[in-house]
């Protein structure tokens, strides 16, 4: 039967939910829905609204352009998200992403910001409120709002980019920091003023100022009509640039996880700020400790959160789920003998209990952790990962997206039962190639290796299926849920089975799990690989002659480990590697943490470069300019090591480096997902089935 999975330019064009919103009252919930282009270089998203207890069909809310995103719910209904659509009233040539609002009432949407630099997100609202907060970027050397948008052309007038910075890092995934700071601004969407005096009133200030001689020095005042931002964060420097927040029900305060500076690095605090006034109370802060996710009872009075001790390279730390009063008193640690991490934490509807999601045994489920001491319940019991978990107060139910590697993201309803309810979407689930079971082993220290195996259509005894192991990255991480871009069904659809295996490292199997390879990547996470792909060679549906391994990011860095230790696999893929660990952990953007996390010693030992020489697999390395999470110097000195030691008299090598000038860590235009698979799959095509070597069209 024919998929999408057969060709990459279908695969591509399936459309994807990325995020559910639900609407306060329970009944609707909005997605957000992206689509590819037209010209196939980019997905546009847009808002769909669908009934949240199940049947109905998908009703399509917002179409620009420019698409929409970050979709959230004021208390009075109404749905804001972040836009670059145009604004009427607006400059023209203003492409920033603005917050809108569009009216539970109906009619069209309209603008609720004006902001120079515009809006980064939706920070959190108010569930019995019109307060809003909004994640903003604004730039230091202004003190308000008409200031920094006059310092913001005089930079775009005078095409500077330059960038000062007094404080590390530089650099975050895929993009510059600097020179805007992120802050946190509070506004009333009740202040929209929508009458026809105020906006005549408004576009008379701006006809005048049209009249006078324009200059980027020029301060035009922010518009009367819309509510002013309030800043809560002043002076952040880069405090805010991974905040989480969250409002009480009534907007007064806003509790916060920011980071306090501390060198190279910084820990996670708990403050609550007043969102009329901006003072700030710190709630909880200690030394060598990470507080994070903070979320607000119903109520209002109590706060949950987790607090992580920092690791070092004795032992992974666990991360603690506490609650607390709105002040901060009373704290106490609940579910102390819970074994998992959680990913996401919100109040019941009861505020009786925390609803969670975490990894747990190569599944990402829903638990339910009550507040008197309880053990947690899993809710959820299928081979799901569930994501955007919102809590519908007046049931209890759930709403969330779930996922598995062969179902794509998608709505559901989750009873107090456990009951699932599929909602509706507009991008309904794909046709999946072949089957996926559940594989296992028993490492060489007696623990239990688990991992999802995906085997094509006919694998059989008779016709065994050549292997591809896919190693995560992380590797603080597990194979748990669908991914569009690493996507193992476009492998299974041209016949290989595909590995998804979760050795020492990965998570939802406990913290002595993960000390396994604590501080020795190259020890267990290893050879618990090869133990789990011994299991599954074993098979008569399996080729064991025809096998291959790839993975991306610390999957890189395996794989790189696998080439310097093994020649059992025909052709190795390894993409955005760790190959230096020296080098890397100095030019990574955020090297505090694993040259903390590692001794210099076992960062030495632990370092694929020193088995170069080693290496007798074919491998095709792929790396992105701009990834900056593991740098190009990465993908280089693996490169120029490989020639170095591996290259004829001619310069010529088996292996091949796949270079993408202007993409990050995944590699994410469309069109470029289809060169990286195409070369991946030509490549493996080459030293697995003996194919031909071929290359990419539009490879030149």
């Amino acid at each position: 039967m024919a998929t999408p999975f057969d060709s990459l330019d279908e695969y591509i064009a399936l459309p994807r939910v990325e995020a559910v919103a639900l609407s306060p009252d329970g009944t609707t919930a909005v997605l957000t829905v992206a689509a590819l282009k037209k010209d196939a270089t980019g997905y546009e998203r847009a808002l769909w609204a669908v009934p949240a207890s199940g049947g109905g069909v998908p009703r399509r809310l917002t179409r620009s352009a420019k698409g929409e995103a970050g979709a959230a719910f004021t208390a009075a209904g109404d749905v804001l998200f972040v836009s670059a659509r145009p604004d009427a009233e607006g400059d023209s040539d203003d492409e920033s992403g603005q917050l809108w609002l569009l009216p539970a009432a109906g009619g069209e949407a309209r603008p609720v910001t004006r902001l120079a630099g515009g809006v980064d997100g939706i920070a959190a609202t108010a569930a019995a409120s019109d307060r809003v907060v909004i994640a903003a970027s604004l730039l230091p050397g202004a003190d308000t709002l008409e200031s920094e948008a006059s310092l913001r052309a005089k930079r775009k007038e005078k095409k500077v980019s330059a960038i000062l910075h007094e404080t590390y890092p530089v650099r975050f995934w895929d993009h510059d920091l600097g020179p805007a700071e992120p802050h946190l601004l509070a506004l009333d969407t009740g202040a929209l003023q929508d009458s026809i005096a105020a906006v005549v009133a408004e576009e008379a200030v701006a006809s005048d100022d049209a009249d006078a001689p324009a200059s980027a020095s020029d301060e035009k005042p922010y518009p009367a009509t819309l509510p002013r931002p309030r800043d809560l964060t002043p002076k952040p420097g880069r405090s805010a640039d991974h905040a989480e927040a969250v409002l009480t029900p009534d907007g007064a305060t806003l509790v916060a996880s920011l980071e306090q500076r501390e060198q190279r690095s910084g820990r996670r605090v708990i403050v609550a700020i007043d969102t009329a006034s901006g003072e700030r109370t710190t709630l909880f802060d200690e030394i060598g400790v990470d507080f994070e996710m903070p979320a607000v009872s119903h109520d209002g009075t109590r706060i949950a959160f987790l607090r992580t001790l920092k690791s070092t390279p004795h032992a992974p730390t666990d991360s603690e789920v506490w609650v607390a009063r709105l002040d901060g008193t009373e704290a106490l640690r609940i579910a102390s003998d819970w074994d998992r991490w959680a990913t996401s934490l919100a109040f019941a509807a009861d505020d009786a209990a925390l609803i969670a999601t975490a990894d747990d045994d190569g599944r990402g489920p829903i638990f339910r952790i009550p507040l008197d001491g309880g053990d947690p319940q899993r809710l959820t019991d299928d081979d799901f990962a569930y994501t955007h978990v919102a809590v519908d107060q007046a049931s209890g139910d759930l709403v969330a997206l779930r996922s598995s590697w062969v179902v794509p993201p998608h709505p559901v309803r989750i009873g107090t039962d456990g009951a699932v309810t599929e909602l509706a979407t507009p991008a309904p689930a794909p046709a999946a190639p072949g089957a996926i079971t559940e594989v296992e082993a028993a490492a060489e220290d007696g623990a239990r290796v688990r991992g999802w195996l995906l085997l094509p259509e006919g694998a059989s005894a008779d016709a065994p299926a050549p292997l591809l192991l896919w190693i995560h990255g992380g590797p603080l991480n597990s194979w748990n849920a669908w991914s569009w871009r690493w996507a193992p069904l476009l492998a299974v659809a041209r016949g290989y089975a595909v590995l998804l295996p979760d050795p020492a490292l990965s998570t939802g199997y406990g913290l002595d799990f993960i000390a396994r390879g604590w501080n020795s990547w190259g020890g267990k996470p290893y050879t618990d690989l090869l133990t789990i792909t011994d299991a599954v060679e074993s098979r008569d549906d399996i080729d064991q002659t025809r096998t291959a391994a790839m993975g991306g990011s610390f999957g890189g860095y395996m794989a790189n480990w696998v080439a310097g230790h093994t020649d059992r696999f025909r052709a190795i893929v390894t993409h955005a590697s760790l190959w230096a660990l020296d080098q890397f952990a100095g030019t990574t953007d955020s090297s505090e943490y694993w040259q903390r996390i590692f001794t210099p010693e076992a960062m030495a030992e632990n370092s694929p470069h020193q088995f170069v020489r080693d290496i007798r697999t074919p491998l095709l390395v792929v790396h992105g300019d701009k990834d900056y999470r593991v740098p190009i110097g990465e993908g280089l000195r693996l490169w120029s090591e490989l020639a170095e030691h591996h290259a004829d008299e001619d310069g010529r090598m088996p292996h091949r480096f796949l270079y993408f000038p202007d993409e990050n860590h995944w590699v994410l235009r469309p069109q470029h997902a289809v060169i990286w698979y195409e070369t991946v799959f030509a490549f493996l095509a080459e030293h697995v089935l003996g194919q031909a070597p071929s290359r990419p069209e539009l490879l030149g």
